[in-house]
This record gives C-alpha cells, structure tokens and sequence, in this order.
C-alpha cells in the first residue's frame, strides 16, 4: 500500500501545476481533479470498513475537500489516506471480514489492500494520461495485485499492461478488449467452529514454495495434500483456467484463529454437474470433527447451486479416517465394485446427490 501511494505521490506533485479541473482523465468521464478526489475517498473508505469492523455495508461517511482546496492539497489528501489505509490493514486480525459489495460481500484484510493499492495505480495512470506524463508501477505491485483481486485472469509476461488491459484500459495482442470488468474477492464460509476461507493464487503460490499462504497453522500444518493442492490452483491460475469458487479454501478455527487444514475442488463442475472434493487436515487437528464440519458446509452451499448435481471424492482404501468422516457427514453407501465404493448424500431438492468413492 505504502509503495503504490508513495509511487503515485511523487508523479503527481510534479503536475500540481497543470489545470486538472481542465482535463479529462484518461478514458475516464470524470476531470483529472475529480479523479485525485476518488482516489483519497475510497482509501479513506476502506479504511473506515477495516477499522469500523463494518459488516452489513459501507460505513455513512464521505470525504470532503474545504473550498479553495488546491491541487497540491488534493494530493496530500491522497497520502494521507493511504497510511491510514495501510494502518488499518496492518492492525486487523488475519481473519476480520469487513463489507464490500463485490462479489461475496465481504474482504479481508488483504483483499482491501489490494483494491486500495488497484484505485491508486490505475487513477494515478488515467491522471498521468490526461495531464501527458509518463507513469508505470513497479510490476511487482502489478503482479501481486493480479494474482490477489484478479485470479480470474491470465497473468501475462508483463503484469502493468495485463492489469490494464483487465480492467479496460489497454489491449493485449493475444486477448480481445473488455468494456465490462470486475475484481474478485476470495470467497468465505461460515460453518460452527470454523470459518472456510479462500485462498487466491498469490496465497496458493506462497503455499506451494513452502510458506503459510498468509495463515497461521498449527502445529503440524499444512499438511502434505494441502500444498499439493496449492500447485493445482497455481497451475490452473497461470494456464488462465482458475475460477476462484472452485478452488481450495484454508480450514480457520473460530476460537484462535488458527489455520487447522483445507478442503476443496479439484476443479469446476463437468457438463453433468459433478465436481471432485478433497481436504486434509494438519495431524494435531484430526479427531475433532473438523473435516466433517467443513464438508458439511461446503455441501450445503454448493448443491443450492443450480450448476451442481453430485460431489465426488477419491478415497485411499486404506484411509479408514477419512472413510468415516463422509460417513460422519451423512454419506450412504449406494453401490460398489472391485475398485469403488459409491456414497449418496440427498440434499434438499432430490435431483441432488453428493458421492465419495473409494479406491
């Protein structure tokens, strides 16, 4: 947050001269002044949603600049609001969900740094357009804002210009333009005792070299499968193939906050509205319900879904334990053959069925 503030700052104060009431912003309808406002007002709003532990929606405040505010004040204004954006993310619990419309209503502490840091680089971009400066970010902060708020997207070779072009602003020689765009929060599930949190493909790629993924795990965590899993995202997530609500999602304990397994998809659901789950948990957490819970929450969600028919999962032949958490979760055993069990899961509407098999 503090190197995109920083970034956009020092260009800015460099045209404070320069008429920005005069001047178009880019592709943008508004002024490169009006622009400037909007910057420092959705910094100051997110900020207000983190601190304010909003839940249910934007906090009833606005920014207002006195009259005779002049440019080079608008600008201090940014940077102001940028630390106190970045004070807020630093200070909020790892797992604090506050308001955001789109497209879950809620992000993390994460997510609204990432959205602050995406208003400052692409408002900073379309100010530079309309005043005829040059401004390009560290690509480091393009790619890292990429691979958070926008895991539906192909990263490309170079990241400002594909986070342009994903949101509107530029063309790609490989990609149609868009004219429509949105960034994507990660998505997260409530259950008893634990909270279903998803992981984006930054988090999966910090997963996948070994390091926590942004959670605090217990001992023992995580597990083998859930880095494995990581990998999968992160491949479909390069290959631009990664839809971020099939996914894997960290397994949160309500109590401490503590990261205790992950559960998942191995990806979207075929034509016939199957779709594969796996989870593991971290040795220290096995015993106490937790994947059983998890599943359960995740099934439930999912098969309210018109594009769901049946969950499926693998299953070792040999791993009696998690042959007794789809038991636990209601799972019935249909049919079976030389190489497979089938489990059924009725749900609401009987069209729906959820399965396990084991191998």
């Amino acid at each position: 947050m503090q190197e995109a503030v920083t970034g956009a700052v020092a260009l800015l104060r460099t045209v404070t001269g320069r008429d920005w009431d005069g001047a178009r912003a880019g592709r943008l309808e508004w002024s490169c002044r009006r622009t400037a406002e909007h910057i420092a007002s959705d910094l100051i709003a997110y900020a207000g949603q983190l601190a304010g532990r909003a839940s249910d929606a934007y906090l009833p405040f606005e920014i207002v600049m006195d009259d005779g505010t002049g440019t080079a004040d608008v600008v201090d204004v940014i940077e102001a609001t940028g630390a106190l954006l970045a004070a807020a993310v630093r200070t909020a619990p790892r797992e604090l969900r506050a308001f955001h419309p789109y497209p879950f209503r809620s992000a993390g502490r994460e997510g609204f740094a990432a959205m602050g840091v995406t208003e400052v680089l692409l408002h900073t971009h379309d100010i530079a357009q309309g005043l005829g400066v040059a401004y390009e970010p560290p690509a480091e902060l393009c790619e890292d804002v990429l691979a958070r708020i926008f895991p539906h997207v192909r990263p490309g070779h170079a990241p400002w210009p594909t986070l342009l072009w994903a949101t509107g602003r530029g063309e790609l020689p490989d990609r149609a333009p868009l004219t429509e765009w949105r960034w994507n929060n990660d998505l997260v599930i409530e259950a008893e005792r634990l909270t279903l949190a998803g992981v984006t493909p930054a988090a999966a790629a910090d997963l996948l070299a070994g390091g926590t993924g942004g959670f605090r795990w217990i001992e023992g965590g995580p597990f083998e499968g859930t880095r494995d899993a990581a990998g999968m995202i992160v491949k479909a997530y390069e290959a631009g193939a990664h839809r971020p609500e099939w996914g894997m999602f960290v397994l949160v304990r309500t109590a401490d906050g503590a990261a205790v397994g992950a559960l998942g998809f191995h990806g979207a659901p075929d034509e016939e509205g199957r779709a594969e789950v796996g989870y593991d948990l971290a040795e220290g957490a096995r015993g106490h319900g937790y994947a059983t819970e998890a599943l359960g929450a995740l099934a439930a969600r999912y098969l309210a879904r018109d594009d769901v028919k049946v969950l499926f999962a693998v299953i070792d032949r040999d791993n009696a334990a998690s042959q007794r958490v789809v038991a636990r979760a209601g799972f019935t055993r249909v049919s079976e053959d030389a190489d497979q069990f089938a489990y059924e899961l009725t749900g609401p509407d009987p069209a729906l069925r959820v399965y396990a098999r084991e191998d």
